[in-house]
């Protein structure tokens, strides 16, 4: 086990140095000039050449990214060209309220595909799995942006359950986190969708288990076989599964932001890649690859405790 830490490790830092590495060639390659988008067309050669020396777009590219590369594991992810401003400073009053989000949209997701999954199974093939099917595929069918359209006008806007206006941090813990369920349940509906029918199909599978058979001939109630022996070895795929739809529910996030007005990095990513805002993209980007790859790797850990048959090669 601790042979296979390392070498998930060793791999952990080498996917995270590739990652910073396109995080920074792709928006360092991409057409679009961004002196133009920050000084305008109308610059003169000297301004121009200015700027460029003054943010280091002066120098070769591989040089250009090592000193990102040194100044961004210090914390230092550069200025941004836009809003004249250290990045980290521009992103760490937002980057928490993404992170709040997408947190409580993976919960919501754990919390609500679990036991609909269990009783999808439980009753395979009766009238609570066909009508729960009929909702999956509804609920796998619709983006998350017109999901939050949706709630933002049943809840806020019918029953008036919150005010459609963005309650911050600093107006109170529980308030904040009341608010923030709502573009949460937007995000989280549809990967909910699909981890209760991995689920159901994964536990199906483990019925037929051996293991399964010996449980019932010992006066295992269905009940008790399901959390107490199947659970486990079913939700190995869906921690899998649920690990590789971390940037999903991040990227979900940012974009179901816009639609609750959520003072997140959403509405700072769109307008710094309008503005060819650089190091603010890159930034971002490098961020959210590395806690998806962090989210993998803890991934990776979790289902080789769950079933230590798994070996580490």
């Amino acid at each position: 086990m601790a042979k296979a830490i390392i070498k998930r490790v060793l791999l952990l830092i080498g996917t995270l140095l590739l990652v910073t590495l396109l995080a920074f060639f792709a928006f360092s390659v991409i057409p679009g000039d961004p002196t133009e988008a920050v000084l305008g067309m109308d610059a003169t050669d000297a301004q121009i050449a200015a700027f460029r020396e003054r943010m280091g777009l002066d120098l070769p590219l591989w040089q250009r990214y090592l000193k990102w590369l040194g100044e961004f594991v210090t914390g230092d992810f550069g200025d941004s060209f836009n809003f004249h401003m250290p990045v980290a400073q521009l992103l760490l009053p937002k980057v928490g309220a993404t992170l709040t989000l997408a947190a409580l949209a993976f919960v919501l997701i754990v919390v609500l595909s679990i036991p609909l999954g269990l009783l999808c199974a439980r009753f395979a093939g009766s009238w609570p799995d066909k009508v729960l099917t009929v909702l999956d595929q509804l609920a796998m069918s619709v983006p998350g942006f017109v999901l939050g359209i949706g709630i933002m006008y049943l809840f806020a806007l019918v029953l008036r359950w919150f005010r459609p206006e963005y309650v911050p941090l600093s107006a109170g813990l529980l308030p904040h986190l009341w608010y923030m369920l709502f573009p949460a349940l937007a995000v989280a509906i549809p990967k909910s969708a699909m981890t209760v029918r991995l689920l159901r199909g994964s536990v199906l599978g483990e019925l037929g288990q051996d293991y399964v058979r010996t449980a019932y001939s010992k006066g295992r109630s269905r009940s008790s076989v399901l959390w107490g022996h199947v659970l486990r070895n079913a939700m190995i795929p869906v921690v899998t599964f649920l690990a590789m739809t971390i940037a999903e529910i991040l990227t979900g996030s940012i974009v179901v932001e816009q639609v609750f007005g959520v003072a997140g990095v959403g509405r700072i990513l769109v307008t710094s890649i309008g503005n060819r805002d650089y190091p603010v993209v890159q930034a971002i980007v490098a961020l959210v690859a590395i806690v998806v790859v962090c989210c993998n790797f803890l991934a990776d850990i979790l289902y080789r405790v769950m079933d230590p048959r798994i070996d580490g090669r």
